[in-house]
């Protein structure tokens, strides 16, 4: 038999994402996932370098569909309403259209969150569809009882209540994702998210890059409740095993800051001590204010540590333009890009200091790195919430009253989780969280067994 015929032979599934790094990479690497275990993946975007020809990464094939927009427009920086509206309403017609014309006999569609119309296209061509939930379980479950009414929440009159959930500690207003409080104003996201949850009964599975060993009591309450969440994660980089990763992350070129020139993080890393280092880093999508970086800069002189830090700065702007970084340039490294899961790898670094989004989490929690939480909206206060209160392994960074955090918190903070009283419980509890993150991914382990789970309901359907 030829491997063409082979691979046609093959049960075929369809990804589907908007080509945002912190959608597309989990995406990619569960594709890679996927084909490990003897499916036909393609993972289809609106990244427009696929436009014009496909390619492979992983194993998984790429292809392209439109989002509506112009060529020029700017999809990662842009106006994020106008972009989620033009993708709502193209999208549809331009899946359907790959779908025909792919010529492949699809077993199922899988799809990221903040495309709920993909489940409608699945039921157009009579195709079961899985969900990818590229958050913690947690939040699917705070955005379940929200969505769907099955809890009270605060209100503008009633702000201080607490929420209590099965599965969950009680939350407070600062605990929750910032959609279901009423200073919401990303009313698209909203908009997209009541949809999601107010239709789960389109989807046959919802696959969580989580694992049941980290929480285990909220995923047992979501599925007691009978919605089918399978964790299937951690799904981070293969460095972060230790072994090498055929993803490089970037999808032909998306993260624009990747610089080969700065490499030298590495380099830089090995002249420290061990856990002596603190990372920095915010994540890809948001530029640092002038405002964030005053205040962390000034917390690292205070404190006095070694740091590398990840400033990603608008491209008019440079970091010599602030003096407060001119001044603390030789107690750390600055850069505008890293190779995180390298870095959070490396022995030097004791202390990551984040923004909280998922992606960061889950990649701190599979390197046992202890973290100081910064969250700022969506999320990410949520994430904030598992890190000090359900896991035990660094602390939260306090707001001011003008929504600010100063440099003298920083600089506590930091201190807390590197040599403060706590700081060898936060080194414990992370090692423990790196070790049943390695078993949940291993042949048999608890995320494995749920892929073969998958592949096995996949494949009967095709």
């Amino acid at each position: 038999m030829s491997s063409i015929s082979a691979e046609n032979e093959q049960t075929s599934v369809l990804l589907v994402t908007a080509h945002a790094q912190g959608h597309i990479n989990p995406m990619l690497r569960l594709g890679k996932l996927l084909v490990s275990k003897g499916l036909h993946v393609t993972l289809t975007t609106n990244d427009l370098a696929l436009k014009t020809r496909s390619s492979t990464i992983g194993g998984v094939h790429l292809e392209y569909f439109s989002d509506g927009l112009p060529d020029d427009h700017d999809r990662l920086n842009g106006n994020i309403d106008t972009f989620m509206i033009s993708m709502g309403k193209f999208g549809p017609g331009s899946l359907s259209a790959l779908i025909r014309s792919s010529g492949r006999k699809f077993a199922c569609l899988i799809n990221t969150p903040f495309l709920p119309w993909v489940a409608d296209v699945a039921a157009e061509f009579e195709l079961p569809c899985a969900m990818v939930w590229i958050q913690a379980c947690t939040v699917f479950h705070v955005f379940n009882c929200f969505y769907n009414r099955l809890n009270e929440f605060p209100t503008e009159n009633n702000l201080d209540m607490t929420v209590n959930l099965p599965g969950l500690p009680s939350l407070r207003a600062e605990d929750l994702p910032s959609f279901v409080l009423p200073s919401n104003t990303m009313f698209t996201f909203d908009g997209i998210l009541k949809e999601l949850f107010y239709n789960l009964h389109k989807y046959k599975w919802v696959l969580g890059n989580s694992f049941m060993e980290l929480e285990k009591d909220v995923i047992t309450s979501v599925n007691d409740a009978g919605l089918p969440f399978w964790p299937v994660g951690p799904i981070v980089p293969a460095t972060l095993f230790g072994k090498e990763d055929a993803i490089d992350g970037d999808l032909k070129g998306l993260n624009k800051f990747k610089s080969t020139t700065e490499s030298n993080c590495l380099e830089w890393l090995d002249k420290q001590q061990p856990a002596s280092v603190v990372y920095i880093s915010f994540g890809t999508l948001v530029f640092s204010s002038e405002k964030q970086i005053e205040s962390i800069a000034t917390g690292l002189k205070i404190s006095k540590v070694p740091f590398l830090w990840v400033v990603k700065l608008p491209e008019n702007q440079e970091t010599h333009q602030f003096e407060i970084l001119e001044e603390i340039k030789e107690q750390g490294l600055i850069v505008r890009w890293s190779p995180q899961t390298a870095v959070l790898s490396h022995p030097s670094i004791g202390c990551f200091l984040s923004h909280g989004g998922w992606n960061s989490m889950i990649e701190s929690v599979t390197a046992g790195v202890p973290m100081v939480v910064c969250p700022q909206w969506t999320d990410q206060p949520t994430n904030a919430k598992l890190v000090t209160d359900v896991w035990g392994i660094g602390v939260k960074l306090n707001k001011n009253p003008e929504a600010f955090f100063d440099g003298e918190d920083v600089a506590r903070c930091v201190e807390e989780v590197l040599t403060g009283p706590r700081s060898e419980e936060f080194r414990k509890n992370g090692a423990e969280l790196k070790r049943v993150a390695r078993e949940a991914v291993a042949d048999g382990g608890s995320s494995d067994k749920n892929i073969q789970l998958f592949v096995d309901a996949v494949s009967s359907c095709s």
